[in-house]
């Protein structure tokens, strides 16, 4: 296999071995082209394997000059100009109808993003990448990744995306109406650590996106049986899912773990459902020595509470919890949210 030709090689070796063959005795020739390639080979040997000079051959004679056919010269003509290419009418993306929040969505946006800093008051989004998921094949329909011009980016040593790079020409106002059209063709928006990404859209360049989120750090409730921590990080969850982590913090490439991770769900429809479920941000009350039974039923500190456990649960959540909770009503800073991932 070592001395196999690649590719390239081998077409160049395919031009050589198949030499073009002679010319059929139907199709017309053209005298001009004739006398014009006669006169470029006159001092050289034929090289051709298909068009042999009859002139060189012994026995065979030389073939007549259209003069002597009587065929009247003619004066070149143009080549035909070529057709205008004609637009492509691409289907819609929109879908035929919307599920109700009670089923499993036909199709998702899974969505990461990569920004400046922690919030929109702090910094800027310079990167969105989506993934058009059907759920029940478990298939990419689509994906895309662009960038958002930025004059700095201070979390460059994390992202690895320098401002310079998001300024370079691009189509970007293209990317902006695609990613539109895949949001209408979804039926909801799937993100790890979805507060995070979700407080980008409505700002500069980016549309707000009226779609149900679901987030796959605290909505879905993975299996006990992969001994996840609750809420658990990106990488964890792609680990515990067999899918290797090669890298981490551009959109996309988060994008792609999480396609891995719900391709690999059996009951992927019955946890997204489950994730719909209604949720509040309730706060636990309880002592300092007890803060461990916090901790086991998936409870933050810090997060997104300052100085608190907390954590968004069902009533179903609520109902089954050992300690007592305080319901957050206040809406929270976008500051209170870290990135994770």
């Amino acid at each position: 296999m070592a001395d196999q030709p690649g590719l390239w090689e081998q077409n160049d070796l395919l031009g050589l071995l198949n030499p073009r063959p002679p010319a059929l005795a139907s199709e017309p020739a053209d005298p001009h082209a004739t006398s014009a390639a006669a006169g470029q080979d006159e001092a050289a040997p034929a090289r051709d394997l298909g068009h042999t000079d009859r002139s060189s051959v012994p026995g065979v004679a030389p073939a007549p000059e259209p003069a002597e056919l009587g065929v009247p010269s003619a004066s070149p003509r143009p080549a035909p100009a070529s057709p205008a290419p004609q637009p492509i009418a691409l289907p819609s993306l929109a879908p035929i109808q919307r599920r109700p929040a009670s089923a499993a969505p036909d199709r998702i946006l899974i969505l990461d993003t990569e920004t400046t800093g922690l919030s929109p008051q702090q910094g800027v989004c310079i990167e969105v990448g989506v993934v058009l998921f059907d759920v029940g094949s478990r298939a990419v329909l689509q994906q895309l990744s662009f960038l958002l011009p930025c004059q700095a980016n201070p979390a460059e040593a994390i992202n690895g995306i320098a401002a310079a790079v998001t300024r370079l020409p691009q189509p970007t106002e293209a990317a902006l109406a695609l990613f539109a059209a895949l949001v209408e063709a979804a039926d909801a928006v799937v993100a790890h650590h979805a507060a995070f990404d979700r407080q980008w859209f409505g700002h500069g360049s980016l549309p707000a996106l009226e779609l149900p989120w679901i987030c796959t750090m605290e909505d879905i409730r993975w299996p006990a049986e992969m001994q996840l921590r609750p809420n658990p990080s990106l990488r964890d969850l792609a680990l515990a899912h067999g899918v290797p982590v090669w890298a981490a913090h551009r959109a996309l490439t988060d994008c792609d773990y999480l396609v891995h991770v719900l391709q690999r769900c059996g009951q992927l429809e019955a946890l997204l459902v489950a994730a719909q479920e209604p949720r509040e941000l309730y706060r636990a009350r309880l002592s300092y020595a007890e803060r461990h039974q916090a901790r086991e039923a998936g409870f933050r500190w810090n997060d997104p509470v300052t100085g608190a456990w907390s954590r968004r649960l069902s009533q179903k959540e609520l109902d089954s919890l050992p300690f007592s909770v305080v319901r957050v009503d206040q809406d929270l800073p976008a500051s209170t949210f870290a990135q994770s991932a």
